[in-house]
C-alpha cells in the first residue's frame, strides 16, 4: 500500500476516516485534508479510475492487520507427515509396538508415510512387503484413508495413510 507522498497518481478518489465519499480530487489537495486531521492519506484501491484513497491512521490500521493475521495464524492446523518404517518380515510385537506409534501419528492430526525397507534379496520377493503395508492399512482402516498405495520407490516400499475427516 502507498501512503501519503508516495501516491503517484494525479487525481485519486477521496473516502474519509468514516467511510463517506469526499469525491475525486489533486493528490496534494487530498493530503493537505488529511493533514488536517492529522490522520494519512493511503491508496486502497490502486487499480481503480481514478485509484481510491482513504484517510485513516495507518499505524494504527498495520497494528490491527497484523492483529487479525496473528489470529487467523492461530487458528491455522499443521498437518506433517511421520514416517514408521517396517521391514517384509518383522515380528508379531515389532509390528504391533510400530502400529502402535502410527496409531498415535493418526490421532494427532498427521498423515503417515509408512515404509517397507528392503535390504539384500529381500527386494526380490516385494509382495511380502506389500502384505506387510495391507495388514497396517487393514488395523487402522476405521481412522485413516489410503492416501497413496503401496508402491515399491527404490528398496523402499511406501504408502501414504491420513486420518480420516470427522464430520
Amino acid at each position: 500500500m502507498r501512503i501519503n507522498e508516495e501516491i503517484r497518481a494525479r487525481e485519486v478518489r477521496v473516502t474519509s476516516a468514516t467511510g463517506e465519499a469526499l469525491g475525486i480530487m489533486l493528490v496534494r489537495d487530498a493530503l493537505h485534508l488529511a493533514e488536517e486531521q492529522h490522520l494519512d492519506l493511503v491508496e486502497v484501491a490502486p487499480m481503480g479510475k481514478p485509484p481510491v484513497c482513504r484517510i485513516m491512521d495507518f499505524g494504527k490500521f498495520r497494528y490491527e492487520q497484523q492483529k487479525r493475521d496473528k489470529e487467523a495464524k492461530k487458528k491455522q492446523k499443521v498437518v506433517s507427515i511421520k514416517e514408521v518404517k517396517f521391514r517384509p518380515n518383522i515380528e508379531q510385537h515389532d509390528f504391533d509396538v510400530k502400529l502402535k506409534n502410527a496409531l498415535r501419528f493418526i490421532e494427532e492430526g498427521n498423515k503417515v508415510k509408512v515404509t517397507i525397507m528392503f535390504r539384500g534379496r529381500e527386494l526380490s520377493h516385494p509382495e511380502l512387503g506389500r502384505v506387510v503395508l495391507l495388514k497396517v492399512a487393514a488395523e487402522l482402516k476405521d481412522l485413516v484413508t489410503v492416501e497413496r498405495d503401496p508402491k515399491l520407490e527404490g528398496k523402499n516400499m511406501i504408502m501414504i495413510l491420513s486420518p480420516k475427516a470427522h464430520n
